[in-house]
């Protein structure tokens, strides 16, 4: 990771740098102030911040710097990480970057995707600050931010991100996001879903699996028997997805997120293309075939 960010951080610290000065250096390479972390220090306080959520002040007393020097740090490296996009299965060197990307990838390879919406809690805005209804979760009862996770059948994250306030509804993230602008477009890609996306099962019947829906308490034992069945089969078939959002909520920020809200999309999308650099080191399981094989007789 080294390898891959150091270039571009130079790049940037450079450009910064020379927009100051508003032209080029005037003084021999290697003249000015030294940095007081070099860019390895840098990654690391950026990784040990997402992982853990330590505050800066607890940082730069680690590192033995000042508590500006740490923010600074975190504020070059973070941007960084979350450009990196997500690693793809059995694709060394591929990352997906956008939502088209992820449903161009299914369709080529066949992938089938599970979606699921998350919530992350965030604080509380001041009372007087405008908008502040549209963070209220009517589900959790807080203020969230929500976010939309793809995965494939093995649960290994394809994207994770999308984010909005925790008062919109998963089927309104739908038409807003284009989730189903892309469904419309690749008519090859199919995906399952839970009960939250049930509008999006309708308008798609040949591409979105959803839960069925509930018989009526009249119906008889044999249809609310295949109704749980059908059910337990979906259901077996798309919790895959939520241990992909288990992953992430094994990182501070994405169980209770203490920061500013405007950095959460940023820090998001740089944590989740960490996850997905181990989710996709995972070996792809083959599904064997339940079809019925017709046997030669050899007897004689």
């Amino acid at each position: 990771m080294f390898a891959e960010l150091a270039n571009a951080w130079e790049a940037a610290r450079q450009s910064a740098l020379r927009e100051s000065r508003g032209g080029e250096r005037r003084r021999a390479e290697g003249a000015g102030r030294k940095l007081k972390l070099v860019f390895l220090d840098r990654l690391l306080v950026t990784l040990v911040h997402l992982r853990h959520q330590l505050p800066h002040g607890v940082l730069a007393e680690l590192f033995e710097v000042d508590r500006s020097t740490v923010s600074a740090a975190i504020r070059q490296v973070r941007p960084l990480l979350a450009a990196r996009g997500f690693a793809v299965p059995d694709r060394p060197g591929l990352r997906l970057k956008t939502l088209e990307d992820v449903f161009a990838y299914a369709e080529a390879e066949g992938v089938e995707l599970r979606l699921d919406g998350a919530e992350t809690p965030v604080r509380r805005p001041q009372a007087d600050r405008p908008g502040r209804r549209a963070f209220v979760s009517g589900k959790r009862k807080q203020n969230t931010i929500k976010t939309t996770t793809f995965s494939d059948g093995q649960g290994r994250l394809l994207l994770s991100g999308l984010v909005r306030p925790g008062r919109m509804h998963d089927q309104t993230a739908v038409r807003t996001e284009g989730i189903a602008e892309q469904f419309r477009t690749r008519p090859g890609v199919k995906a399952k879903v839970d009960s939250g996306y049930l509008g999006l099962a309708k308008e798609f019947p040949g591409q979105v699996s959803a839960p069925p829906k509930k018989p009526k308490d009249e119906a008889c034992d044999g249809d609310k028997h295949a109704w749980r069945e059908a059910r337990r089969r979906q259901s077996s078939a798309r919790i895959c997805v939520e241990h992909t959002n288990a992953e992430l909520r094994q990182w501070a920020p994405l169980r209770r997120f203490t920061g500013r809200r405007d950095t959460y999309a940023e820090t998001h999308l740089a944590i989740a293309s960490l996850v997905s650099d181990r989710s996709a080191q995972r070996a792809t399981h083959r599904q064997m075939s339940n079809e019925l094989v017709l046997v030669r007789d050899n007897v004689r």
